[in-house]
């Protein structure tokens, strides 16, 4: 494909999902709209695609769970897409049994909490700070599609002293510590705070807070949610979107390089170029350097093992308690008690792998089938996804494919000690007899999707509050790049991260009320 002109309203780097919620709002606003995107597929990380021969199973091979994709997006690109909730929040085995959180029944969530602490207080505990920060997801999470406050603005939305501090000012594991009681209550807390960055509680930084902030005030609930027909459904259904309102999507085309003076722009690509009012850019900040040509920024760092599976029944638990169609329908927490996590970060920052890769993992299947087709949705299979944490990039770099078995191995070796029976035992084979197991490591997300580092949130996450002087469009926004005609429309966006949009909205109102 090529594009049907030589210069456009707007030009869009990356085909990603931030990319087409662009590309749809500008095209619908009228604007004349290019995306070109690299790989020979729009969606980026949000993509659902059959790794595995002969199984029918269509896998959210990458991104997986949906919290920060905000309704108005949906509605007003009248997107086709639904989300179903998980009714078990989580499950952590300890020992022979296991703390079991079920939204629907507090009762039941109560006992389990009993069982494993040997009281009520952190129950408790646990329903205080679920009200705490439920409280400040509904007020945050309300500033996400508006222009950015001040930090001084959104204190006052907060409207809560005691939780500012406790977010953003101060290291989370002090408050964490302070809370809770228990070593495996704190972890299953924690644990948001470090989903695909390296970091850990007391950290001065307050890295672990912002990622936290971010997994909590999704929906202004913080509820993680399963994309109905798997993450490309939304993909799907926003490239359809852009399409529908004129935009020209161009698959295949890699952008080598941008020059804009400001005003103008010329966007190149192998075999072709284009000229642009506006080019934005669905890419992290450090590829949005070597495009202007520019030094590059700090490289971020990546540090999670992706684990996709398809097995042929779910296995057996160690708890005799639990059903597994529970237990793996929420989150299911390996090895994350706070001093494991604590332990495991020691052991990377130390240079080595974990012992024991903490991980978390969830059954899409359990919640929706639609994924599969044909004999595998009339059987027992299910698609399982593990997610390890602390498995920074640097780990994977001289040797990617020893240290990708040596980190499967040794996260395997936390899921089996929690089940009744090896993992292995439950795993379907595709058509030439091989597991249904596929791993990624950052360095292979860097290669497949070029984040660098593998980081998939782009860079570090920042606090959603306005720190710069400009009043231009594109500060007011989060979306500067510093070239006042190129803005960042992807996860390195202020308010990006996580399958939500917002950088892809945000440019988009940042160009519609440039003047």
């Amino acid at each position: 494909m090529k594009p049907a002109r030589d210069s456009y309203d707007v030009v869009v780097v990356g085909g990603g999902h931030n990319g087409l919620v662009a590309a749809a709002y500008l095209a619908r606003a009228g604007r004349s709209v290019l995306v070109l995107e690299r790989l020979d597929h729009t969606g980026g990380a949000a993509v659902s695609q059959r790794p595995f021969p002969g199984v029918d199973a269509r896998l959210s091979r990458y991104s997986y769970l949906v919290s920060l994709l905000p309704r108005r997006i949906v509605d007003d690109l009248g997107l086709r897409f639904r989300l179903r909730p998980r009714r078990i929040s989580s499950y952590t085995p300890v020992g022979e049994g296991g703390l079991l959180v079920d939204a629907a029944a507090p009762d039941r969530t109560r006992a389990s909490f009993r069982a494993i602490t040997g009281s009520d207080r952190e129950f408790e505990a646990w329903q205080r700070f679920s009200v705490t920060t439920g409280r400040l997801a509904e007020r945050v999470f309300a500033t996400m599609t508006e222009p950015l406050p001040t930090r001084a603005q959104l204190r006052r939305v907060v409207d809560d002293e005691p939780t500012w501090e406790a977010i953003f000012e101060r290291p989370l594991g002090e408050t964490i510590t302070r809370l809770f009681a228990d070593d495996t209550v704190r972890g299953v807390v924690f644990t948001d705070a470090l989903i695909g960055i390296f970091t850990y509680g007391d950290d001065p930084t307050l890295r672990q807070n912002r990622c936290f902030l971010y997994h909590i005030i999704g929906g202004g609930t913080g509820d993680w949610q399963v994309p109905v027909g798997g993450m490309g459904a939304l993909t799907d259904a926003l490239a359809d979107a852009a399409r529908a309102a004129g935009a020209e999507l161009v698959t295949g085309a890699e952008v080598t390089g941008i020059d804009s003076d400001g005003r103008a722009a010329e966007v190149r690509w192998e075999g072709g170029r284009a000229g642009a009012r506006h080019v934005l850019v669905n890419a992290a900040p450090r590829e949005l350097d070597r495009l202007l040509g520019r030094p590059p920024g700090e490289e971020p760092e990546g540090a999670q093992l992706k684990v996709n599976m398809v097995l042929r029944r779910l296995p057996r638990l160690r708890d005799q308690g639990v059903d597994p169609r529970d237990a793996f329908a929420g989150t299911f927490h390996v090895a994350e008690s706070y001093s494991e996590l604590e332990a495991a970060y020691r052991q990377a920052n130390a240079g080595t792998l974990p012992r024991v890769v903490p991980s978390e993992l969830y059954c899409h299947t359990l919640t929706d089938r639609s994924i599969l087709s044909g004999a595998t949705a009339s059987s027992e299979m299910h698609t399982l996804t593990l997610f390890g944490l602390h498995t920074p990039a640097r780990l994977f770099r001289r040797d990617p494919e020893q240290a990708r078995a040596a980190a499967l191995e040794a996260a395997m070796a936390g899921l089996d000690a929690a089940l009744g029976e090896p993992l292995a035992d439950c795993l379907a084979v595709d058509a030439d007899g091989r597991p249904c197991l596929e791993v990624r490591s950052p360095v292979d997300l860097e290669r497949d999707l070029g984040l660098p580092g593998g980081h998939i949130f782009h860079g570090d996450l920042r606090f959603p509050w306005r720190t710069g002087e400009s009043d231009s469009p594109a500060e007011a926004w989060g979306v500067a790049s510093g070239v006042g005609n190129v803005l960042i429309c992807g996860a390195g966006a202020v308010r990006g991260g996580g399958v939500s949009g917002l950088g892809g909205h945000n440019a988009a109102m940042a160009v519609l009320s440039d003047r």
